[in-house]
């Protein structure tokens, strides 16, 4: 069965926060023999993440980083997609204050009462 909802399209700025948020990893292991000699031999790994991703996953960090910073104290807080645009933040700041990109308010913010005016016809 196929869902009739229409695929999202995603730009680039979309494509690089999931890699930088699910993190990247490259291995490759590139050989150049002759005759059954190894002449070259090249080992690649990278990773491409977040510093926030890296420090999830165990990953080395640069030398010289800093970790009593006040950014890496925002990994504890929970995180949130914004139900209109995916914006990502912290889950308490959506709920609270809604999504500053796409406008979208929580349900939780109350609405403002607005009360008819009376008028008088003396």
């Amino acid at each position: 069965m196929t869902s009739m909802a229409p695929a999202r399209s995603q730009n680039l700025a979309d494509v690089v926060e999931r890699i930088l948020d699910k993190g990247l990893v490259i291995n490759a292991d590139i050989a150049v023999s002759v005759a059954g000699t190894e002449l070259l031999g090249i080992k690649i790994r990278a990773t491409l993440a977040s510093f926030e991703t890296a420090a999830k996953y165990g990953l080395e960090l640069p030398s010289g980083t800093n970790l009593n910073a006040p950014g890496w104290k925002e990994l504890d807080r929970p995180k949130a997609y914004c139900p209109e645009c995916g914006n990502r933040r912290d889950e308490e700041k959506l709920l609270k204050d809604g999504c500053p990109v796409c406008g979208w308010i929580s349900p939780l913010q109350s609405l403002p009462v607005i009360r008819p005016q009376t008028e008088n016809y003396d």
